[in-house]
C-alpha cells in the first residue's frame, strides 16, 4: 500500500476531494472537521495537505487569496486502488459473516 494511505485523514482528504472535485482549502477542512465531529489543528491541517500536495497526490492553485485543492491523477488511481482493496475486504467479510464462519474457525 501506498506509504500516503497509512494515514485516515489523508484518505478521507482525498475522498473529499474527489466527491467534490475542488475545494478551497477552509471548506476542505470544515468538512473534513465535520467528518471527524471534532476540531482540527490548522498546522496539522496544513502540513497533511502539504504532504499530499509534494507527494503528487493533490494539487492547488491560488483563487485569490484562497487554496484550492484538487486530486491528481495520481490521487485518483491511488484513491480508487484502495477502494477496491477495501470493497474486497467488507465483502469477503460479508460472505464470512453470513456464512455463519468465524475466525480461527
Amino acid at each position: 500500500m501506498a506509504k500516503w494511505l497509512h494515514s485516515g485523514r489523508r484518505r478521507d482528504v482525498c475522498a473529499l476531494l474527489y466527491e467534490a472535485g475542488s475545494l478551497r482549502e477552509q471548506q476542505l477542512k470544515n468538512r473534513l472537521t465535520s467528518h471527524y465531529d471534532e476540531r482540527i489543528d490548522p498546522q496539522s491541517f496544513h502540513a497533511m495537505v502539504t504532504a499530499l500536495a509534494e507527494s503528487g497526490h493533490v494539487e492547488s492553485r491560488t483563487e485569490g487569496i484562497a487554496d484550492v485543492y484538487r486530486l491528481t491523477d495520481a490521487g485518483e488511481d491511488a484513491l480508487l486502488a484502495h477502494y477496491d482493496w477495501l470493497s474486497d475486504r467488507i465483502e469477503g467479510g460479508s460472505e464470512r459473516i453470513e456464512g455463519g464462519k468465524e475466525d480461527g474457525a
